[in-house]
């Protein structure tokens, strides 16, 4: 079982613009079958965790659906609406005590800290991320979320191009 950070960025490193559009990722093309397209990743996920700005993002994108089935973990301050039937539990505790119950919940798959670079890094801070999966668009941006602001060191796992995509793989290197 693998921690993951899989996300898109611009070319200069960041994953959402200044206005928090995604308009631009959305426009590109991508084989959806293709090499470390999202479909395929998202199968082997178990357990999401992710903050406040992606869950409302999402319910946004998908007018108030819920569109994982996977039980997920959302980080925020706020009371947030959660729709019917979705999995979705709101929290405010430590990364490791979130991280130990979505392993719990994962029934042996992976997990993935979905959206924001902050939350992921926060993962990594803790030793609890193994790998993160970029889908490089062609696009610059020139400002906005940054991708990980984080310093970490990785290690490259493995490289594909998928349509309008540079895709990487790295792993996490611990000291």
């Amino acid at each position: 079982m693998s921690t993951h950070f899989f996300t898109a960025s611009s070319l200069d490193g960041f994953i959402a613009t200044q206005e928090h559009s995604l308009d631009w990722l959305l426009k590109q093309d991508v084989d959806a079958e293709g090499p470390m397209a999202y479909q395929q990743f998202e199968k082997t996920i178990g357990a999401l965790a992710m903050g406040a700005a992606t869950y409302e993002w999402v319910l946004d994108h998908e007018q108030g659906r819920w569109g994982y089935t996977q039980p997920s973990w959302v980080f925020t301050h706020r009371e947030l609406t959660i729709p019917d039937g979705a999995d979705v539990t709101l929290t405010r505790d430590a990364i490791p005590e979130v991280h130990a119950a979505m392993t719990a919940a994962a029934d042996g798959k992976d997990l993935w800290v979905v959206g924001g670079g902050d939350l992921a890094g926060q993962f990594a801070d803790a030793g609890l991320l193994d790998e993160i999966w970029v889908q490089f668009a062609p696009v610059t941006l020139g400002g906005g979320a940054p991708l990980l602001p984080r310093t970490l060191d990785l290690e490259l796992l493995d490289v594909a191009r998928n349509r309008n995509f540079m895709c990487g793989r790295y792993r996490v290197v611990r000291d």
